[in-house]
């Protein structure tokens, strides 16, 4: 069988992944990157922000040490040394990367790709010079970009936004988050738990809006308690200058104005796919608002040009990408592979932790389904009160008959926890095969057992809501 030659643009999670894969299977594989290898994930998103809640994290534990009789005085930051230790992990990874599709065979271009009729791939390599390749596949891996709100005063200079919060080299006394979703309630509990006084702004009714709202009460709650604010149902009409800072002015659910000043702000409404300069027009690429329109094989309305990763929309999560990734590169070798999105977890790397596999109380009613609900709070968990997070719940919703719908937590750990919840899900558990597996004593584990037993109000080391036989 000839060799396929596959182009890959981007080098994100989904475009490192899918070219290593399609390596593997055999083809010759070219990957173009304009910016940094490994995309935003590991240079300006996941792995950077999570470096940065680990030692809030850190910073936070050393400061409530004497609960456990351990006296610490003269805590500190050091901005400059917690952004030498973020930068020297994001380099130990991005040479990781490199290494990696080095290994595999793999052909790095650096350079700007833009699709061209007859399935070709110009690439600007810079400083007047381009390249052009005729590819057998091409898989689009162009990630997403920041969004700004067409507010006045939203696009000023020194208006922050996700990258630029995360390269901060000393902390605002106080800051007006915009936007009270993934990035704005990560970032709301790094700069909070580092000292700084923050706000979120958010147009919908709660902070998370896509999770559990009951989840999302929670997790506002705990905000509010470590000093956040939290002005949920309020549209941001303008942002001006003080002087000595900015001025955010909202109108509220009851149609009030409002304003909040404060030392800075920062813009965190979330990303949109990046579909700039990539000729998909000209090409017959089918795009709609939302992202590249594709397959369940990941492949676009251009036959042997697939399109995977925060470029198609939908969820965008780095282990989505990756996932469709695999997918397209499988195809682009010639198998046939689909993409199942039946069980995907969600992460939210708050403190306390949110995270969520299927569906939400509010969508599984809305879809009709007969719902069973039970619910465990971690401050019944005897690990839960060792750690000093008693804070949050699981809860599981279930069908008539115990077929999982959704499992949530917001609490300690909870972004580790919800693998198990994904892995029975995916095979079709019910809350009995959570129940009927025995769970190690003391874990935080221990709370999905107890949810799953509340479902049917049996839980034990909670008192019960309702008599059961």
């Amino acid at each position: 069988m000839a060799e396929t030659n596959v182009v890959v643009i981007g080098s994100g999670p989904g475009g490192y992944v899918a070219a290593i894969r399609a390596a593997q299977l055999g083809a010759k594989v070219t990957l173009v990157e304009k910016g940094e290898l490994g995309g935003i994930c590991l240079n300006r998103g996941c792995i950077p922000t999570k470096f940065l809640l680990h030692s809030a994290d850190i910073y936070q534990s050393i400061k409530d040490a004497g609960q456990y009789g351990i006296n610490v005085t003269g805590v500190s930051l050091d901005m400059t040394k917690m952004q030498s230790g973020k930068q020297r992990v994001i380099s130990t990874l991005v040479s990781g990367v490199r290494g990696l599709l080095k290994g595999n065979g793999v052909d790095i271009i650096s350079g700007r790709a833009k699709l061209v009729p007859s399935r070709q791939v110009e690439i600007d390599l810079g400083e007047g010079k381009s390249q052009t390749v005729q590819p057998d596949k091409i898989i689009i891996a162009a990630g997403s970009k920041p969004i700004v709100l067409p507010i006045p005063g939203g696009n000023s200079p020194d208006i922050m936004d996700a990258s630029d919060m995360l390269n901060l080299s000393q902390l605002p006394e106080s800051l007006a988050l915009i936007g009270g979703g993934v990035i704005g309630v990560e970032m709301a509990t790094i700069l909070a738990k580092m000292g700084s006084k923050v706000n979120i702004v958010e147009m919908m009714p709660h902070c998370l809006p896509t999770q559990d709202a009951e989840l999302s009460s929670v997790l506002e709650d705990a905000f509010k308690r470590d000093g956040v604010g939290i002005y949920c149902s309020s549209r941001v009409s303008r942002i001006e200058d003080t002087g000595s800072g900015k001025r955010v002015v909202f109108t509220d659910s009851n149609k009030v104005e409002k304003s909040l000043e404060v030392a800075a702000v920062a813009m965190s409404v979330g990303y949109k796919p990046n579909l700039d300069d990539l000729g998909l027009a000209e090409c017959g690429v089918t795009v709609s608002r939302g992202g590249i329109k594709v397959s369940s094989g990941m492949e676009t309305s251009i036959p042997g040009i697939y399109a995977i990763g925060d470029v198609v929309g939908g969820m965008m999560l780095a282990y989505v990408a990756m996932a469709e990734g695999i997918v397209a590169a499988e195809n682009a070798t010639g198998m046939s592979s689909q993409i199942d999105y039946t069980a995907v977890p969600q992460c939210i790397f708050t403190l306390p932790e949110v995270a969520s596999v299927g569906l939400t109380e509010e969508v599984a009613i809305a879809q009709g389904h007969k719902i069973q609900v039970g619910r465990f709070p971690f401050s019944a968990n005897g690990l839960a009160r060792v750690l000093g997070e008693p804070r949050g719940l699981v809860k599981i919703i279930t069908e008539e008959g115990g077929r999982l719908l959704g499992i949530h937590i917001v609490g300690p750990h909870a972004t580790k926890l919800i693998a198990e919840a994904a892995i029975v899900m995916k095979l079709g558990g019910t809350n009995q095969d959570i129940i009927r597996t025995m769970h190690a004593h003391p874990t935080l584990s221990e709370a999905l057992w107890e949810a799953a037993m509340d479902v049917d109000g049996k839980a034990i080391h909670y008192p019960p809501r309702r008599k059961s036989g």
